[in-house]
């Protein structure tokens, strides 16, 4: 197999550092293992972040996530350290997670987490006529 899996997130540099500007990421293919069953969990990731300095690399996002298949995780456990990783490799102004897990015994989950650059604040919002 050409690809495998791996923990290590890649970074470039971000091209716009003087600006705040928002990345939304969807992944839809998460899965990871329930840590009390072993049967898959599926989720739907919604990253959102302002970058500061660095970027993060979707190849190795995708490798990175697909780390998580034969994990044994509680959802909020697996959302809260996905964010941390993310955190340390980019070190954003902003990091919002979103994990939409699909239900499991009649139960949807969503976990959001979020990382906030102490002494950063956002922009107020535009509101357009």
């Amino acid at each position: 197999m050409p690809s495998q899996p791996s923990k290590e997130l890649e970074t470039f540099d971000n091209p716009q550092p003087q600006r705040d500007y928002t990345i939304r990421i969807r992944i839809p293919e998460f899965t990871c293992l329930c840590p009390k069953t072993g049967q898959p969990d599926f989720a739907t990731l919604h990253l959102e972040y302002i970058p500061d300095q660095l970027c993060v690399e979707l190849k190795a996002l995708k490798m990175y996530i697909w780390s998580f298949r034969d994990e044994g995780a509680f959802h909020e456990a697996v959302t809260n350290r996905i964010l941390d990783d993310l955190v340390a490799a980019t070190q954003p102004r902003f990091m919002r997670l979103t994990a939409d897990f699909n239900v499991r015994g009649g139960i949807y989950t969503a976990v959001v987490a979020e990382h906030r650059t102490p002494g950063w604040e956002a922009e107020p919002a535009v509101t357009l006529p």
